[in-house]
């Protein structure tokens, strides 16, 4: 799993534990419809830590929460 794959997969089961839609999450943080639908899709290579951020202020949680679970932890060096 790379981390753009590590982020969509995070994105999706917070929304499935907040139970709110992808939609919904887009209103709640002010990050365009297209964008974080382009993310769960994993169409986004690059997201931008601006860009978790509101979502993380959608969700109501800190980046560092956010961040701390298994499959972030797990991740290996990205080499491009």
């Amino acid at each position: 799993m790379n981390i753009s794959e590590a982020v969509a997969a995070r994105i999706l089961d917070l929304c499935k534990q907040k139970n709110i839609t992808v939609n919904k999450l887009s209103t709640l943080s002010g990050v365009t419809q297209s964008t974080v639908n382009d993310i769960v899709n994993r169409k986004a290579k690059n997201i931008g830590i601006v860009t978790i951020k509101k979502l993380c202020d959608g969700f109501e949680m800190t980046i560092s929460d956010f961040f701390n679970t298994d499959d972030f932890k797990k991740l290996e060096q990205e080499l491009y």
